[in-house]
């Protein structure tokens, strides 16, 4: 039976007042928007399991190795360890690494030690090539998924570097992906995401989810929800679009069999089903941030700080007091899925204050904190981290994850 509910004029809720609210949360903002014409689904949670837990009293804690185990990029010499941009990494099941580098066009693995193994792909627009590779996704069997855009499609290799076939979705989408995965099973979940365009800040960022077959075309969505509000700043020779600082939006992640879900004005995670339902939500015990004028002042002098020299006429619209400023914290900036199914959710970094991440297994049991860690997280595995280094030339680092003992 289909997710989508067929009407013709359809009120949405926003995720933020779809779930039920946690003990001592204010009450959400009722943010109710319009779609003439088109057909969505809406989030129901009924019957979904929810799990509580009060991972802020808990000193449960994981650490990663000081030293990485594993480098690869950082011999400029070798056309085959340099990378231009990074755009996913991921392990197989023999140990060996994927990674996309976006300049060279090609999907690279390595084996254990790093060396290079072989490459796939080439710039060009069709199959097996790329316009502008992003993402990677290792799925059953060792089968490689990478992102590829404009329009967004997916090229799948064998992990041995035979061109399997490209999926372009139906209907498509002109962007990359702005969340989700793949699927074991080959269904990909793909987020869009579409701006307001009135510009006094009245209107919120849309995120439309939707879920593709194996073959591209959509079964399930698309999910809408509401971000954070949006507008323009006014000032110099040039308007900045922008969102209100600290405003609260949705993330999304796929991968194994696992679908993740998040909104930053809620502490929670909900995991959904290959139709968009709520099959579980992991709830947990956070009171919450409320932003004050000292919060401000700290990040727009942090931002100052950082850009030093290459100060310009957009820094002075994102310091603008013109932009609005939302009145709490996210909880969250982002989920991953590791590779072994736990739930990894980022949470929101106080201005000075990292926050790092918290880890549940899949059936929602806390399993420990993890500090911030330098560089972008590209994979949780069971045992590892894969990074990306950004300072310098870019690089891939394997780091042992440790759990509590």
């Amino acid at each position: 039976m289909t997710a989508l509910n067929r009407c013709s004029r359809v009120l949405l809720l926003a995720l933020v007042i779809l779930s039920a609210a946690c003990g001592g949360q204010p009450p959400p903002e009722p943010v109710v928007t319009e779609l003439p014409g088109e057909e969505i689904v809406t989030l129901d949670t009924t019957g979904a399991v929810v799990v509580t837990s009060a991972p802020l009293s808990s000193d449960a804690t994981c650490t990663i190795s000081e030293e990485p185990t594993l480098v690869i990029g950082d011999n400029e010499h070798d056309d085959n360890q340099w990378f231009s941009v990074i755009r996913g990494a991921g392990r197989l099941s023999d140990g060996s690494i994927v990674v996309a580098d976006r300049r060279a066009a090609e999907i690279r693995i390595y084996d254990r030690e790093g060396r290079h193994l072989r490459s796939m792909g080439r710039s060009g627009e069709g199959p097996g090539e790329f316009r502008n590779p992003f993402g990677v996704w290792v799925t059953s069997g060792d089968t490689l998924w990478a992102g590829d855009y404009r329009p967004w499609r997916y090229n799948v290799f064998t992990a041995e570097g035979e061109f399997v076939r490209q999926v372009n979705l139906k209907p498509g989408y002109p962007n990359l992906s702005r969340g989700g995965g793949v699927l074991d099973n080959g269904f990909t979940i793909n987020a869009r995401e579409i701006w307001g365009r009135k510009p006094d800040f009245s209107e919120r960022r849309s995120f439309f989810v939707g879920v593709h077959d194996p073959r591209g075309y959509r079964t399930d969505g698309p999910l809408k929800m509401l971000g954070e509000r949006q507008g323009i700043i006014r000032g110099g020779p040039s308007d900045l679009v922008t969102p209100e600082l600290f405003g609260s939006s949705p993330d999304i992640d796929a991968l194994g069999s696992t679908i993740a879900l998040v909104h930053g004005s809620r502490p929670e995670v909900l995991l959904l089903d290959q139709k968009l339902g709520v099959k579980m939500i992991i709830r947990y015990d956070d009171p919450g941030q409320n932003v004050t004028r000292a919060h401000v002042r700290a990040w727009r002098n942090n931002l100052r700080e950082r850009r030093g020299r290459g100060w310009n006429e957009y820094d002075d619209a994102e310091v603008s007091p013109d932009r609005p400023v939302a009145d709490m914290f996210p909880y969250t900036s982002y989920v991953k899925i590791g590779r072994d199914g736990r739930i990894w959710i980022n949470r929101y970094d106080l201005p000075g204050e990292e926050r790092g991440w918290l880890a549940y297994e899949a059936e929602g049991r806390f399993v420990c904190h993890l500090a911030e860690m330098p560089g972008i997280t590209r994979e949780f595995g069971a045992d590892y981290v894969l990074l990306e280094l950004e300072e310098g030339a870019p690089t891939v680092r394997m780091h042992e994850l440790k759990l509590p003992s």
